[in-house]
């Protein structure tokens, strides 16, 4: 039985984890990666399974060719997850350096648009 990652697409895949907060900048996030999903910018994958060291989730994570982070606050929880988890050398994108601020930043379909853009410059 062959336990290593496999990706369908014949190369590895670059895996998005957003911190999906409950603020509105984490729920942005949360539907950036999404969306970057469905324009096959990447895959979003399971922050939590990272932060609970699932085993299939962290061995697929480390056969991925590009990691992005997303992060909505300054709290960095997507960041500092992946880090506690051995993960290192990935992409971070911070709404809030892009302006975008907990509490006034919902997820509109041109906020959504702008993120995934950055994110998939950070991905290219």
């Amino acid at each position: 039985m062959n336990l290593k990652p496999q990706c369908s697409c014949s190369s590895a895949p670059k895996l998005i984890f957003p911190c999906s907060g409950a603020s509105d900048v984490g729920g942005l996030a949360d539907r950036v990666a999404r969306q970057m999903t469905l324009d096959q910018t990447g895959k979003m994958y399971c922050l939590a399974g990272i932060g609970g060291r699932v085993n299939t989730i962290m061995e697929t994570t480390k056969a991925a060719a590009k990691i992005l982070a997303i992060d909505g606050c300054p709290q960095e929880c997507a960041r500092k997850t992946l880090e506690q988890a051995g993960f290192t050398g990935f992409q971070h994108l911070k709404l809030f350096e892009m302006g975008l601020h907990k509490g006034s930043s919902p997820a509109t379909h041109e906020n959504i648009r702008l993120v995934a853009a950055k994110g998939a410059e950070l991905l290219a």
